[in-house]
């Protein structure tokens, strides 16, 4: 529109963008530490009422600004990159948390543990060898068998603990997926619904955007966007969510829902409107490391201690009936093992001093060849100390691997920050600029107003 009642169109359409301008500036610093907040831009259109035609012609220069949009300040390829890599974090970070609790119950090197128990156990029959008659001896050797049984069953059960509260663990994590995956699915449909209506739906996508990156961390979760803005999130190659639906993500099998074994392999199940499927590839993030935890690391370790146990206990058996007991006896069983059970199941047999068979020849309860032997038998030391080196070997592994992605995953958030994070600095910039743009608009409006009233008040009136 051109004229002086056009250019005030144009001053009122600067008021007007500038005051979204201030604003969008406030809101910016007002969030500044708010996780998850992604800066805002408004950004501003020429506006023009020029059209074009052949006989005639516009003679305005422009017809103020409008503003195009509030963008927000977010690099598609960057987020993705940051739920991807963030998902390898959490995976690592989980596995190596529940393996440092684990290492940390083992108790090695140290006084108290399965190896220092192992080496009283063997000098014991070192001692009782040069000593076949003493009782002290011979109970002192029970006392030791019992002390390394039972730390072999306190092993056992701080394993079988910590698969009861991975298992617990597990449940949580899928409920929290379900939740994070209705969130995203309810938010898709209220920001496709907030915007057609021509309202911004900043707040609404910053929600989803987390909710994204939280179902990464848990599942190692894929996020496409669809033209139309819609998030759709897959979990093990199955979508988890389409749209404005979301599927439910429920343990298929191995746990129950009271957070007990059920005896078979892990495995997850999506169950949808678009249909029920099994989950072929493995899990990702947090979920994922628990998965893996429960089917590999933990039962491979307690395999390791049934071993240790079975053989340790075969081997003190058997040279253990080659002697003669304190009447002249040969030995009996030393250790009760139940194979079906493990080494939770490793008792002592005997508690009579005088049925420990420390002698090689009947009758000669001073012969202490037997337990000499016995102090030798099997490799129980050395195949526990190969299990616990394996086991920490595995764990410094987690930490380095940790340590690296951390750094990674660091530089990346330093990156979203960059591009998407509040600098009070340069919102401070933004805001005195929009300030002083708004006042040179207010000026323009006190000229135009001024000119008018030459016109309309001062224009063609006669002196008398």
């Amino acid at each position: 529109m051109a004229g002086s009642f056009g250019s005030i169109t144009s001053a009122l359409s600067a008021l007007r963008y500038q005051q979204v301008a201030l604003d969008v500036a406030g809101s910016n610093i007002s969030n500044a530490t708010t996780d998850g907040y992604v800066r805002r831009r408004a950004v501003g259109e020429s506006v023009s009422t020029a059209a074009p035609a052949m006989w005639s012609r516009y003679e305005g220069h422009g017809d103020g600004v409008a503003v195009g949009e509030v963008r927000r300040m977010v690099d598609p390829l960057l987020d993705t990159r940051v739920r991807r890599e963030h998902s390898s974090l959490s995976y690592l970070q989980s596995t190596q948390a529940i393996l440092a609790r684990v290492e940390e119950g083992i108790g090695e090197p140290g006084t108290s543990g399965v190896h220092a128990a192992l080496l009283d156990f063997r000098n014991a029959w070192q001692d009782l060898a040069l000593n076949p008659g003493g009782d002290a001896a011979r109970q002192q050797v029970i006392g030791r068998a019992e002390t390394l049984a039972q730390a072999l069953r306190i092993q056992v059960a701080n394993i079988t603990g910590e698969e009861a509260d991975q298992r617990v663990h597990l449940n949580n994590v899928v409920s929290e997926v379900n939740t994070a995956a209705a969130g995203v699915a309810e938010l898709n449909h209220s920001i496709l619904v907030t915007e057609q209506n021509g309202t911004d739906a900043g707040a609404l996508r910053d929600r989803r955007d987390q909710l994204s990156l939280r179902l990464a961390e848990l599942t190692g979760a894929v996020t496409t966007v669809r033209a139309d803005g819609q998030f759709d999130v897959s979990v093990g190659g199955q979508q988890l969510v389409q749209g404005r639906e979301a599927g439910a993500f429920v343990v298929a099998s191995g746990v129950t829902p009271t957070g007990d074994a059920d005896g078979s392999p892990i495995s997850f199940r999506i169950d949808a409107t678009w249909g029920s499927t099994v989950l072929g590839t493995p899990v990702g993030g947090e979920l994922g490391a628990v998965t893996d935890v429960l089917t590999t690391v933990l039962p491979a370790y307690r395999v390791g201690l049934d071993t240790i146990a079975a053989d340790m206990a075969a081997a003190v058996n058997t040279q253990h009936a080659l002697g003669y007991d304190a009447s002249g006896t040969a030995g009996g069983t030393f250790f009760s093992y139940d194979p079906l059970i493990g080494a939770a199941s490793l008792t002592v047999a005997i508690t009579d001093p005088a049925l420990v068979a420390a002698s090689s020849v009947t009758g000669g309860a001073r012969d202490g060849a037997n337990a000499d032997a016995l102090s030798t038998a099997g490799d129980a030391a050395n195949a526990y100390q190969r299990l616990v080196n394996g086991f920490g070997t595995q764990v410094a592994a987690l930490q380095r691997q940790t340590a690296n992605q951390s750094a990674l995953t660091g530089a990346l958030d330093d990156a979203w920050e960059q591009n998407a994070g509040v600098n009070l600095d340069e919102e401070t910039v933004n805001m005195v600029t929009a300030q002083r743009a708004y006042e040179a608009a207010a000026r323009l409006m006190t000229t135009l107003d001024e000119v008018l009233d030459t016109l309309i008040n001062r224009t063609g009136l006669v002196g008398r």
